[in-house]
């Protein structure tokens, strides 16, 4: 058992990191403010080719592993969750299910460009009556005269409105429940598709999230993604890989508040005395620290079983659970480290705040996590 990194691995830590304090850092809170998407950041990461990053080279990947998808997510969302989310999303959600369930063609003409970063990868599932109950579907396709046509709607799609083609599930034939679900690549300029980016809110506010509504679209008959019927156990296995990302995604941003916190109490003097001299905020301190790295653990775990072609469901989402709950934490605790300066936003761990709570709801809400495991030890 070897917990070091690989030399490819911590390269593209150091990378990352100095990518995260030069580039992305600097403009994070501006961004938060005015919702303004950080399209430039993405054309950077773009020409540093980690667009495509975990996935073969002949696609225009880097072959990359796993655990340096998560490296990367942490580092962008240890300074700015918003872009954190973006990059996970894009992988995690748009490219990888072509590249689990796309044929040859549909791996050279949707999953290359992706790869490249020609434009943002996004992934259609959840729709208004249809969250946690994913197999609750009502967006249909109808295939008539060789060709698809959907009808509905999804709600709260990430990286939608910069994505030129994404993946959507639709219910194919109704009376075989969620083996009639089934997934389809369809442009967005697609007449009858509309992409609408009206949400306001809580956090995450530099990240796109929008609404989709189709419209009697119609697709080629070829733009079947994966075998018909097979869309629901499609969707639920890209949620196992995308739960990683948001399992790093939680360890960056608490990583974040607690070093924001860290520099806070040694610089910080109340009573005489720096904040870091008193032993109840050492003892904060110390449980974000170890809380911290338990949750880089797990997330490391889930991502290194993966790469082996292992079974992961459980190990992704306990550690998405573990490590979105604890993210919560750690930056609940940051702003007490702070007092009245942490409910600040010049002070950035209420941003941090803000930020996590979508943790504990994204890819599969924590009480949705805590049935996964249940049933995965076989209750």
């Amino acid at each position: 058992m070897d917990f070091t990194l690989s030399k490819e691995q911590d390269m593209i830590r150091k990378l990352i990191r100095d990518f995260a304090d030069e580039e992305v850092a600097p403009g994070a809170d501006e961004r938060d403010k005015t919702g303004a998407f950080p399209k430039d950041v993405f054309d950077q990461l773009a020409e540093l080719g980690m667009m495509g990053l975990p996935f073969p080279e002949k696609y225009g990947g880097a072959d990359a592993d796993t655990t340096c998808f998560a490296i990367v997510v942490e580092e962008l969302s240890r300074v700015c969750g918003s872009t954190g989310i973006t990059y996970s999303a894009h992988i995690s959600l748009g490219a990888a299910p072509i590249y689990l369930f796309g044929t040859e063609k549909q791996k050279e003409t949707y999953l290359a460009p992706l790869c490249k970063g020609e434009y943002l990868g996004a992934f259609g599932l959840t729709e208004p009556n249809a969250g946690s109950d994913a197999g609750g579907t009502q967006t249909t396709a109808l295939l008539k005269n060789e060709k698809w046509l959907l009808s509905g709607s999804k709600c709260f799609i990430t990286n939608a409105s910069f994505a030129k083609n994404l993946a959507i599930t639709a219910v194919t034939d109704r009376t075989k429940g969620t083996n009639g679900i089934s997934a389809f690549l369809v442009p967005t300029d697609a007449d009858g598709f509309t992409v609408n980016a009206n949400y306001e809110k809580m956090g995450l506010n530099s990240s796109n999230t929008a609404e989709l509504i189709l419209e009697d679209v119609t697709i080629p008959k070829e733009n079947l993604l994966g075998e018909e019927g097979k869309g629901y156990k499609q969707f639920l296995a890209t949620l196992d890989g995308g739960r990683i990302g948001i399992a790093a995604m939680a360890v960056g941003i608490a990583q974040g508040a607690y070093e924001k916190s860290l520099q806070y109490a040694k610089e910080r003097k109340q009573f005489g005395k720096s904040l870091s001299s008193f032993q109840a905020i050492q003892f904060k301190l110390a449980d974000m620290a170890m809380n911290i790295e338990l949750a880089r653990n797990m997330v490391y775990k889930a991502a290194w079983l993966k790469d082996q072609g292992k079974v992961f469901k459980k190990e992704a989402a306990i550690a998405k659970l573990f490590s979105s709950e604890m993210c919560m934490k750690v930056c609940d605790q940051a702003i007490q480290i702070h007092g009245g300066y942490g409910y600040m936003k010049e002070y950035q761990v209420e941003r941090f705040f803000r930020d996590a709570k979508l943790l504990e709801i994204g890819e599969g809400t924590s009480e949705v996590q805590r049935m996964v495991i249940a049933r995965q030890i076989g209750c």
